[in-house]
């Protein structure tokens, strides 16, 4: 191990960037109008009853249009969807932009090409810091197995090997 870093946000980020995970999308239709926002901590909670995760930052923008809606698309990125992964994380501009997605009739929004879509709902939202833990209810799940996912790791987004 290297020398130990201050107890900083920025060193607590890098530190966090170490540990691997996927990326998901989480969208629906508001108003009409495609709704997202990509995040790095997905977490699969209960099989019974089927509950998942995610973090989002309380400075969210996006976050307050989809927190009400009765259903919530989550779509697993996979390996052709690095840049797909940045656009949704962009604070400005269209997140979807050259993105197929599927729109169901509960308004849950689902990108084309994923590995993974689940339609959900917000069963508890837990306020975490500068996050909030949001814990959703699976209510269809659709899996495309022969999507590679995507992983984020120290800030990149990687592929892994078979």
């Amino acid at each position: 191990m290297s020398t130990p870093d201050k107890l900083t946000p920025s060193s607590l980020r890098e530190a966090f960037g170490h540990f691997p995970s996927g990326v998901i999308a989480i969208a629906a239709e508001v108003d009409g109008v495609r709704e997202g926002l990509a995040a790095s901590t997905f977490v699969p909670v209960s099989l019974d009853p089927p509950l998942v995760s995610f973090c989002v930052q309380n400075t969210s923008a996006t976050w307050p249009k989809l927190r009400s809606l009765p259903a919530l698309g989550i779509s697993v990125l996979g390996e052709a969807h690095d840049e797909a992964a940045r656009t949704l994380a962009a604070k400005t501009g269209d997140r979807f932009a050259g993105l197929e997605t599927v729109s169901n009739s509960s308004g849950a929004v689902f990108i084309k090409g994923t590995s993974v879509w689940l339609e959900s709902a917000i069963e508890r939202l837990v306020p975490a810091g500068d996050h909030t833990i949001v814990v959703l209810r699976v209510s269809d799940v659709q899996i495309d197995a022969d999507v590679a996912p995507i992983v984020f790791h120290r800030s990149v987004f990687r592929r892994l090997d078979a």
